[in-house]
This record gives C-alpha cells, sequence and structure tokens, in this order.
C-alpha cells in the first residue's frame, strides 16, 4: 500500500482542483469524453476506458463472448494511448463526471484514489463472485491495489522489467551476461552487435511519466540515485542521478534506435519483434508481442535475463494495470460483473485457447503458471517474470533511505505533473536540445518546489 505523505488532505484538494480546471481543455483534446457516443446506449451500457496496449485489443475482441453470456448489458469501450489514458482517467475520476464505469488505472492510481474516496471498494463484490479467489493473485500486486485491507482495482496484468535480446546473436558473437546482468555489460554489448542493419539496444525516449521515466528510475535506483532524500531534499542534481541519466542518455544516443526520443513501449516492441535491435530493456509483458508469430519475426531468439544492476539488486519494476470501478459509476454492478469476467482465471484458459498461450496476460494470477499450456509456451520467460514480480519492493526502492515508495514512480499525487515534466527535459536531452546537465539543472527545480511543501507541512 502507498504510503501517503503528511497533509495528503489538503493537498488532495489543491491536486483535484487543477484537475478539474483542466477538464475540459481535455474533453476537447480527447475522444470519448461524457456524453460522446453514448446515443442509442441501453440503459446497462458499461463504458470502460483503457489504454490501447496488446493485451487489452485481445481482451476488446474477446468481448463479444461476454456480451453473449450477458446480453442486457451492453460494452462500449474508450482506447487511448497511454499518456493520453493517463491524463483523462484521472480528471475523469477526479470530477466525478461518471462517464466511465470501469477504468485502467495501476498501482500509482489505486491506493491514493482509494483514499480521496475516488474509487468503489470491491471488496463486497469479490466476496459474493464465487471462485474468484482474490488470494491467486501475486501477493505483491495483490497488496499494491489494496487500500485498508480491502482490493480497490484488480490485476489484469502485472509486470516488472527484465532484458530481452537476441540470444542468436549473442551466441554469435560469443557475449555472456551474468545473472543478473550490469549495465556495464549491456553497454559493452551494445557496443559490440550496433551495426549498418541493426541497432544496440532500444530505450524508451517518450516523454511521460509512464513512459521515459519508467525504464530511467530502475536505472537511477540501482545506480545509487533518488529523488528527495529522507527530508525531501529534491536530489536529481546529485552526482549519482547525473551519472544515471547521463550513461541512459549517452547509450541510447550512441547505440539506440532512430528516433528514440519519441521511442515508447510501443516503438521499441516494434523495433524487436522487426529485428532492427538487438536488446531492449522494458516491461516484461513485451512477450506476448515479441513471442507471437503473428506479430513478431524473432519468436524463439529471444533470451530473457533480469532488470541489469549496478549497486542495486534488484532493480525491476512493479507494475499492473489493473480495472477499478469509479465512485461515481452508476452502473456499478455490471462493472464488476464485465471486471470479474475479464480478470478471472476462466479468462486466461479462453485467450490461450482463443488467441494463442503466449498471448495470456501475465503476471496477475498464481494459478496461471500452473496452467501445462502456458508453462510449456512460456517456459523461456515465465519463470523470471513472477519471479522478477515477486521480488519487486516498493518500499525499499533505493541504495539510500527516501520518504516514498515506488519503484519507477514515486507514489505521491504530484508526480504525474512532476514525473512528466521531468521526463520532456532528459528527453530534449536524448534528441540533442539540451545537454543532460541541463536537463537535470531543470528537474531539480522542479522537484524543490515539490519537495519544499513536504517540508513545510512536516515542520
Amino acid at each position: 500500500m502507498a504510503v501517503q505523505p503528511p497533509g495528503s488532505s489538503t493537498r488532495t484538494i489543491s491536486f483535484t482542483g487543477k484537475l478539474i480546471a483542466g477538464a475540459g481543455a481535455l474533453c476537447l483534446a480527447l475522444s470519448g469524453c461524457a456524453g460522446a457516443g453514448s446515443l442509442g446506449a441501453s440503459d446497462r451500457t458499461v463504458t470502460i476506458a483503457m489504454v490501447s496496449n496488446s493485451q487489452m485489443t485481445d481482451a476488446r475482441s474477446l468481448a463479444s463472448q461476454f456480451e453473449a453470456e450477458n446480453p442486457d448489458i451492453d460494452l462500449r469501450f474508450v482506447t487511448l494511448s497511454e499518456n493520453e489514458a493517463r491524463a483523462k482517467i484521472t480528471a475523469s475520476t477526479a470530477m466525478g463526471g461518471g462517464e466511465f464505469d470501469v477504468v485502467m488505472i495501476s498501482n500509482y492510481e489505486t491506493p491514493q484514489w482509494a483514499e480521496y474516496g475516488w474509487l468503489t471498494n470491491l471488496g463486497t463484490f469479490i466476496e459474493a463472485t464465487e471462485g474468484y479467489d482474490q488470494d491467486d493473485f501475486i501477493p505483491s500486486l495483490r497488496e499494491a491495489l489494496s487500500y485498508d485491507g480491502d482490493m480497490y482495482s484488480v490485476p489484469f496484468y502485472g509486470e516488472s522489467s527484465f532484458l530481452m535480446y537476441r540470444q542468436d546473436l549473442f551466441e554469435e558473437a560469443g557475449i555472456t551476461l551474468s545473472d543478473p546482468p550490469t549495465w556495464t555489460e549491456v553497454a559493452d554489448a551494445a557496443a559490440q552487435l550496433d551495426g549498418p542493419d541493426i541497432n544496440g539496444i532500444c530505450l524508451r525516449g517518450k516523454p511521460g511519466w509512464g513512459e521515459l521515466l519508467a525504464p530511467l528510475d530502475t536505472v537511477i535506483n540501482t545506480f545509487g540515485g533518488r529523488w528527495f532524500d529522507e527530508d525531501w531534499n529534491a536530489q536529481l542534481n546529485s552526482p549519482e542521478v547525473q551519472r544515471a541519466v547521463e550513461f541512459y542518455v549517452d547509450l541510447v544516443r550512441t547505440y539506440g534506435q532512430p528516433g528514440a526520443a519519441t521511442s515508447g513501449f510501443t516503438e521499441c516492441a516494434t523495433q524487436l519483434a522487426q529485428g532492427r535491435v538487438a536488446m531492449w530493456y522494458d516491461s516484461t509483458s513485451a512477450v506476448s508481442t515479441l513471442e507471437d508469430p503473428s506479430s513478431s519475426n524473432v519468436v524463439g531468439k529471444i533470451g530473457y535475463a533480469p532488470a541489469p544492476v549496478m549497486e542495486k539488486d534488484p532493480s525491476g519494476w512493479l507494475y499492473t494495470w489493473s480495472l477499478g470501478i469509479p465512485a461515481s459509476s452508476e452502473n456499478a454492478e455490471d462493472a464488476w460483473k464485465f471486471i470479474s469476467w475479464m480478470t478471472d482465471q476462466n479468462y486466461m484458459r479462453l485467450v490461450g485457447e482463443e488467441l494463442g498461450w503466449e498471448r495470456v496476460p501475465p503476471g496477475s494470477r498464481l494459478s496461471t503458471y500452473e496452467i501445462p499450456e502456458y508453462k510449456e509456451a512460456a517456459q523461456a520467460y515465465g519463470p523470471i517474470t513472477l519471479e522478477s514480480i515477486e521480488g519487486a519492493d516498493q518500499a525499499n526502492p533505493t541504495v539510500d533511505p527516501v520518504p516514498y515508495t515506488g519503484i519507477q514512480f514515486l507514489a505521491i499525487p504530484e508526480f504525474q505533473d512532476l514525473g512528466t515534466r521531468v521526463s520532456q527535459q532528459i528527453s530534449a536531452a536524448i534528441a540533442g536540445r539540451q545537454t543532460v546537465a541541463e536537463a537535470l539543472d531543470q528537474a531539480q527545480k522542479y522537484a524543490e518546489a515539490v519537495g519544499a511543501t513536504y517540508r513545510e507541512e512536516s515542520q
């Protein structure tokens, strides 16, 4: 469970006010705002806001089976890119507008929003649903999605991070990695394999607290860096953070993919799946793309290694795309019927049997890893995924103590804005528009403003 900072109730009011002020602009900028597309909808329409990742696309393609089993319920999907989804879902839920009945959120939002009263407590629904078995969820995820002992969202899939590499190319070049590999080893391998027909590595450079900062924060952590010290003094221009960010930026600029400053998860997945890069450090969920013959040219050629380390081990993140019900929804019971269908053990089998076992949403239920067909299909990546998720510790993300929780994010309300602003500065450095030192000097100012409010409230 995320630890709330001192004075969080006052902070929440300010945070929510900013969201409400900007909600009108969001509704103009993004499709699917309140009332949009609702003409002709039945009285029992469940509107679902979700991210347009591959696992969610699969769920939408299978949703007709839910509707066949529940003919009185109509489903309406609003699918958005990751950055758009974060902004729109946050604004909608904070405003209490009621346009969404199901929202796709994560372990960043869930405990905070539960405290604010923005989400429906799912405990009663879970207990009343025969065979749902919340104890089957991987414990680290179940805890991360709980507040005061109850779950306020349930995981669709869970993830940590690992290194994906072209095993065939490594063998041809005689390259071996430690277990876990070090970032120094990764950089050396990228240099050795980089060439005119293939880039050494793909790393996210696209701005966004959930884009560039997801992998970069784990690099900062394992290099000994942190965002704030125990007294909320900003540390983004410290030698440890400077070293980590310079390493990351130099690595992707020297041996990374073209257009790195605009590359996110989807772009890097395509690069590795099409055989254009030799390595990629990112989410364990990427296997659904890399091991799917319909979307990948490198099926069976990818090796998987734990998240690279320097000073801190392990360094992999903990994240889950989960489903919750906004407190403002007027269709909570129908919304739960859909959520329980999409996160049940039977759904995992449905995906495997209908779409292929490599496309089963990973890292949510322990029972998934006991399905014989899945164990066979996932033997190269299943055990390391489960081990990485179970080993991730949100409460102790860094070498030195910190006043926040979270590995690839800080579980404080301001991080959506702070993280995005910092990521924009570093992405500009990846693009060559400024130096890393200049980027971190500006990032430090953003962080100092946030840290100062926490210090004032603790006095």
